[in-house]
């Protein structure tokens, strides 16, 4: 059964409740985290939430798109935040953060790509970050079960230009 917690702002608003989430849940030290995302899309949010939880001491991945394969360590520099660094990772997750940017339209996977992943790791958590409702307009919330939804809204946009006097 869904619920529906407060109305939530910003930033802080998307990591709160996921940090919550993973403490509510016991996460501890040496737990894996692994992030699905688009590379250079999900990537600056996937670097925030792993930054939201370092003080967890987790173990953090990230997989693009859902090439299992290429997945990488996210690690702390100190000065700089997190980032997706080199090497070999194997794959034993607590907790499956698919990002929204994989149920855009023209991203090479499917709902189906998702729900082969989740399968293959049935015992970790599923959590689902998107904005503006990207995971209900693909209709993936019909096939997901997700543990978690974090659903942001980025509306207003404002852009201006020539807003520096000479």
């Amino acid at each position: 059964m869904m619920s529906i917690q407060p109305l939530l702002k910003g930033v802080p608003g998307i990591l709160r409740p996921f940090k919550e989430y993973l403490e509510t849940n016991r996460f501890q030290k040496g737990d894996q985290v692994v992030y699905y995302g688009v590379p250079g899309t999900c990537t600056p949010f996937i670097e925030l939430l792993a930054f939201a939880v370092r003080g967890l001491a987790l173990d953090q991945v990230f997989v693009p798109y859902f090439k299992e394969e290429l997945a990488r360590p996210i690690v702390f520099h100190d000065g700089i935040g997190m980032q997706i660094s080199t090497g070999q990772v194997v794959l034993f997750p607590r907790a499956q953060v698919i990002m929204g940017g994989l149920a855009m339209p023209n991203v090479p996977v499917t709902v189906g790509d998702a729900k082969s992943v989740i399968a293959a790791h049935s015992n970790a958590a599923v959590i689902g970050v998107c904005f503006m409702n990207m995971f209900g307009k693909a209709d993936w919330l019909k096939e997901i079960g997700f543990n978690l939804l974090i659903d942001a809204t980025i509306d207003p946009v404002t852009v201006s230009s020539g807003t520096m006097r000479e």
